[in-house]
């Protein structure tokens, strides 16, 4: 098997494959050179693994791009895969997020972009549609940007139903049964330091991740505060006490092993670096009840930051874990974090770094 990584940079996309069990890893690219990567994932549903990408053109604005070569080329169609339909009066201002549904749905990939919109492609991610069930919903017109610009940045299709939940900043927590018409916000638990009581809608929700034993178990990493559901959403308590601090951008949960997941920790909002400038990652293993410290490899001295989509898992027996940082650091650990070796080093800014196995 080999293990492929595909890193996503202010200018461009590199990938990095390991053939060793992830002991070493070798450096492609850069593909996409100068254009921003926002969004990457690596569909292995197909008999040809597809790698898409959300880019930025600059000049020519964003669209999404595939590869079915590992990027011996590069593909997208002709008249933009993500367009507005005339009615909206928008234009796409970035790809999120590009997430691949389950195997029973093998041609539908879902993009959450900016504005804060959900799209479905039933092509492979080859051209889009817009879910007009959100875009239209009446909360959208409140929905405001969060630093970063306002953008469904989480979508999580549950494997059993067409149950679909989506997560932006600023806006929280939706969902829908059918992943189309209905969406209701599920905030209720999830804090908005800046307002006097929390609303039911409006917090900056960072990233959403699923638990590996319900996927209506899921974890929050928000503007401020790391929060844990068990109903889908419907309510959400704080699992934040044992951790250095509360604030911080990815969360990601073990594809196998419930009740398993990690953060990156941050000081504060205008603090945005590691606590004592140790990057480190904190790990769970009973949901959020306690956490432990890991991240051996990891560099002291770092004042740097992971984004939300620059974290990953793979799906080995004994979890991957993978991050990319702002100042161009890429780490992999094969141990479920407790130790991490170096990938690559000096590249762009990190903005999404994505695992899969390939045969």
């Amino acid at each position: 098997m080999t293990d492929l990584l595909a890193i996503g940079t202010r200018k461009g996309l590199w990938l990095a494959r390991s053939e060793d069990g992830r002991r070493s890893w070798t450096l492609d690219g850069p593909h996409l050179l100068s254009q921003e990567v926002a969004a990457v994932s690596i569909d292995t549903r197909r008999a040809s693994p597809r790698v898409l990408a959300g880019v930025q053109y600059g000049h020519w604005g964003p669209s999404v791009t595939w590869s079915d070569d590992l990027g011996g080329s590069w593909h997208e169609t002709d008249s933009g895969a993500i367009r507005f339909p005339a009615d909206t009066g928008a234009a796409l201002g970035r790809v999120w997020q590009l997430r691949p549904d389950t195997a029973a749905r093998p041609d539908v990939v879902w993009a959450g972009c900016e504005p804060q919109s959900l799209w479905r492609s039933t092509d492979g991610g080859c051209s889009f549609t817009l879910v007009r069930g959100l875009w239209d919903h009446p909360h959208r017109p409140t929905w405001e940007p969060g630093a970063g610009g306002g953008a469904v940045h989480t979508v999580l299709p549950d494997p059993d139903t067409g149950r679909v939940t989506v997560a932006m900043s600023t806006g929280g927590v939706y969902v829908s049964d059918d992943g189309a018409t209905g969406w209701r916000p599920h905030n209720r638990g999830i804090s908005a330091v800046f307002l006097p009581e929390p609303p039911e809608y409006g917090q900056c929700v960072h990233k959403v991740a699923a638990d590996a034993g319900d996927p209506r178990r899921m974890y929050a990493q928000n503007h401020f505060g790391v929060f844990r559901t068990d109903d889908g959403g419907a309510s959400w308590i704080s699992i934040a006490d044992g951790l250095p601090a509360d604030f911080g951008f990815p969360v990601a949960a073990s594809p196998s092993t419930p009740g398993t997941a990690w953060v990156v920790p941050l000081v504060a909002d205008v603090q945005r670096v590691p606590p004592d400038g140790r990057l480190r990652v904190h790990r769970t293993r009973d949901a959020g009840s306690s956490w432990t410290e890991v991240g051996e490899g990891l560099p002291d001295g770092s004042w740097t930051a992971v984004l939300r989509d620059a974290f990953c898992t793979d799906d080995h027996e004994r979890t991957g874990l993978y991050l990319g940082t702002r100042d161009g650091c890429v780490y992999a650990s094969a141990d479920e974090g407790d130790t991490f070796t170096t990938v690559a080093e000096h590249l762009p800014d990190v903005l999404v770094v994505r695992a899969a196995r390939l045969p």
